[in-house]
């Protein structure tokens, strides 16, 4: 009876970590899913591996923490099909939305690529494709560029000449010498502005999220039709309210800002 039962112990511990991970809605150590689900470390570590190679669990290559995959997130896109959700977003996305009406999306670099991992939907209609799973071009997107910011050069320079330099409208920057000076502007403000380069008459605002090392491995994101950005002051409201998102889920994180 014990031999019958252990492959069910595995299953019940694998489902609990897909479920703390989808609970928490951004990403989680070793030692805090270890901590929440009292499951051994070396347990932990080996479940996550098997996870990880079968794209149900993802790990971080900036601050090696872990979050749902690719897998986990295609179960999501159908059960969202039905209504429901996989992945509930993190409360800051929540509150930024209903402040500004518009959409606001969360993105993790998994491996090289950054990714949508949560979604809320604007109230006002909003021509624009995002979608959980969905990959942001490293090179043309407010939500990739705010990560891409803020790695070691060597880093960012290696991921752009992997990366396709996709032309999707007239503002597209096309080299990569271009989107690396861009990436320096992104480091002294702070977030990165996106008008009309990935998608047409889009407007979009990103800022980094930090873990508690201070290593930015996501991305929070506000995306407007451009035609409701045109005022400075609108602009100035909504690059406000992702500083704000950003800066609470830094905090989930453990980030503590310097106080200059």
């Amino acid at each position: 009876m014990a031999e019958a039962t252990r492959p069910m112990q595995v299953v019940v511990r694998a489902l609990d970590v897909l479920g703390a991970l989808s609970a928490a809605g951004t990403s989680r150590s070793l030692q805090e899913l270890h901590e929440q689900l009292d499951i051994p470390v070396g347990s932990m570590h080996r479940l996550l591996a098997t996870l990880e190679q079968s794209g149900y669990v993802s790990r971080s290559p900036v601050n090696r923490r872990y979050f749902l995959g690719r897998s986990a997130r295609a179960l999501g896109q159908q059960a969202r099909a039905n209504g429901a959700r996989l992945v509930r977003p993190p409360a800051p996305l929540e509150v930024a939305a209903r402040e500004s009406g518009e959409t606001v999306f969360l993105s993790e670099l998994i491996g090289d690529v950054p990714v949508c991992v949560a979604l809320v939907e604007a109230r006002h209609p909003l021509r624009l494709f995002v979608r959980i799973g969905q990959e942001m071009p490293l090179h043309a997107a407010s939500s990739a560029r705010s990560i891409l910011a803020f790695q070691e050069d060597e880093v960012a320079r290696a991921l752009l000449a992997n990366a396709p330099l996709t032309e999707y409208t007239s503002g597209t920057p096309r080299t990569t010498e271009g989107v690396l000076e861009h990436l320096s502007v992104v480091r002294a403000q702070g977030y990165d502005v996106c008008d009309n380069e990935l998608d047409r008459n889009v407007w979009a605002v990103s800022a980094p999220v930090r873990s508690i090392d201070g290593s930015v491995g996501a991305s929070v994101t506000l995306a407007a039709a451009g035609a409701r950005m045109r005022d400075p002051l609108d602009r100035t409201r909504a690059t406000a309210t992702v500083l704000r998102a950003a800066r609470a889920l830094s905090e989930e994180l453990g980030y503590v800002a310097d106080e200059d």
